[in-house]
């Protein structure tokens, strides 16, 4: 099992940046794939951006493509969410998730999760 903690939300104006930031502790990092998801209001949690253990493969939502990037430092154990040109669609609870094996944008393929960071866009 590997623990999970989100930083970095906030309140951003439409068209700004912010950058999430998913610190794992437990297990070996390294063999975990991470994945970001995201819940808005009333609505069901949905994929965000997924990337492999060694940072080769990365899978991202049509909604966030070139606006967000994931990274990751294995040496610290943390893995990133860069979101770009923001918009007010984008106001919801952000997790993190970790899963064993490849990357992944299903939400049950996930093992572990954080306990979420609110972001919210103001227009």
């Amino acid at each position: 099992q590997v623990q999970l903690v989100e930083s970095g939300g906030g309140l951003v104006q439409a068209g700004g940046s912010l950058r999430l930031s998913c610190a794992a502790s437990g297990r070996t990092f390294n063999n975990y794939a991470m994945g970001w998801f995201r819940q808005a209001p009333g609505k069901e949690r949905e994929f965000v951006v997924a990337q492999a253990w060694n940072g080769l493969k990365t899978y991202r939502a049509d909604s966030v493509k070139g606006r967000f990037t994931i990274s990751r430092d294995n040496a610290k154990n943390t893995v990133y969410l860069q979101m770009n040109s923001l918009k007010p669609e984008g106001t919801a609870v952000y997790y993190c998730a970790a899963r064993r094996g490849m990357a992944a944008s299903r939400e049950y393929d996930y093992d572990d999760w954080g306990q979420g960071t609110q972001v919210t866009v103001s227009s």
